[in-house]
């Protein structure tokens, strides 16, 4: 099975998004992790960065939030102090102040509490089929993938069933800043200064800061919160109150990052099962022990979030190079999810993979994905699903994907299924 980018020499510019057009370059992140597991690179938009591309690091450093700091923005780009404060998000932040704001959330995304959904999750992904598996020619990402987790946000954060179309198109603008199929303001092809102050430099930023503030405006007319935002609107232990630009940021945080991660989960597992075809008659015999370990090997193979940036606080020495004050460096997760050191076979699916340390939710610090577990259990209900109603899944046409070195995800699979 090719998975890997066919025009990916071994020396792909990681900076470039384009170098990520037919998918991460694989053969690149292989060769440093062999050859150059702590990499210089060249940034032609900025000061370059260190590039981390080993399992085994990426796990011990992500856990050092004194030695590598959120607190200088989480994306290669280089921001001033001003631009910084006025886009942070908690994951902007180092504890104590990190850790504020997840405790004021984390149980509301907790797996006990998580697991009460799954009905509502069902419900949600037989709609879905119903519509989607009326036609034996769909593209699987469009009509599936990126249905679930959208409707489903809107059913956590408490937002209107008619709003949430525009919402995911405007978190894809965001996120996805660097790909024409979902913004006109490509953030490496035209001037965004006018938007710096915006979530990743787009104007989709001003559109959700508004509809951010009248979520805020409700609130005040009511008397209560939307959902789970709702937590985030009270004092906290000390009697404060988030800001409004805090709110505003948290709320672009939730709408994209809050879809992005099921929906490139689910569309890399549903092309996995076009290649690998033996996959469908694994989740079909129902073992329990199946559904334990198959959303997880989803997430890995799907590595939707690429990377994440720190920033070096003093000098330190890694594999023999030495990583100076205030430099930028770059967890690469999609890289750490493919080392043969940590996995057997890594580019194949395996959905019985156990133990199955993966990157995909940024694991082994304070930061690790809010909504893990909501996520997997968002894949888990749909594959059950799916391979409930469908006997074969095909691959009719070539997949595409995001344009985006931070954003890792299948945004097209064009496919044709029979059903049982």
């Amino acid at each position: 099975m090719t998975v890997w980018n066919p025009a990916d020499d071994g020396h792909a510019d990681l900076s470039s998004h384009d170098a990520f057009l037919n998918g991460p370059p694989l053969n690149t992140f292989a060769r440093m992790r062999k050859e150059e597991p702590v990499a210089w690179c060249e940034f032609p938009q900025g000061k370059g960065y260190w590039s981390i591309t080993r399992h085994a690091d990426i796990l011990a450093l992500n856990r050092d939030t004194e030695l590598l700091s959120s607190a200088q923005g989480i994306r290669m780009e280089d921001q001033t102090y001003e631009e910084y404060l006025a886009r942070r998000t908690f994951q902007e932040t180092d504890p104590p102040d990190h850790t504020k704001v997840r405790r004021l959330l984390s149980k509301a995304f907790s797996g006990p509490v998580v697991q009460q959904f799954d009905q509502q999750i069902r419900d949600l992904c037989n709609m879905i089929l119903d519509r989607a598996l009326a036609s034996s020619e769909l593209d699987a990402v469009a009509q599936i993938a990126r249905e679930l987790p959208m409707r489903m946000l809107g059913q956590i954060l408490g937002l209107p069933e008619k709003d949430l179309d525009w919402l995911v198109k405007r978190g894809d603008q965001l996120m996805a800043n660097s790909d024409p199929d979902f913004t006109s303001h490509v953030v490496d092809k035209v001037d965004t200064d006018a938007y710096r102050l915006m979530p990743f430099r787009s104007p989709a930023g001003v559109e959700l800061y508004d509809y951010a503030d009248q979520l805020m405006a409700d609130r005040e007319a009511n008397g209560d919160g939307p959902g789970i935002l709702g937590l985030l609107l009270q004092p906290d232990d000390t009697g404060n109150v988030m800001s409004k630009r805090e709110f505003q940021n948290f709320f672009c945080l939730a709408v994209a990052a809050g879809n992005d991660t099921t929906r490139y989960s689910i569309a890399a597992g549903l092309h996995a099962l076009t290649q690998q075809p033996e996959l469908i008659e694994q989740m079909r015999s129902g073992a329990s022990s199946v559904w334990e370990t198959a959303p997880d090997e989803f997430v890995r193979w799907a590595s939707p979030a690429t990377y994440f940036r720190r920033t070096a606080t003093r000098d330190f020495e890694l594999h023999g190079k030495t990583i100076r004050k205030d430099d930028k460096v770059l967890y690469w997760f999609v890289s750490g999810n493919r080392d043969e050191t940590a996995f057997e076979n890594p580019m194949r699916v395996n959905i019985l993979r156990t133990p199955n340390r993966h990157l995909g939710f940024a694991q082994g610090g304070p930061h690790v994905c809010l909504g893990m577990w909501l996520a997997r259990l968002e894949v888990r209900v749909l594959m059950q699903e799916f391979v409930r109603r469908v006997k074969t899944v095909e691959q009719t046409a070539p997949h595409s994907f995001v344009r985006s070195n931070f954003v890792g995800g299948i945004k097209r699979l064009p496919v044709r299924v029979t059903l049982n």
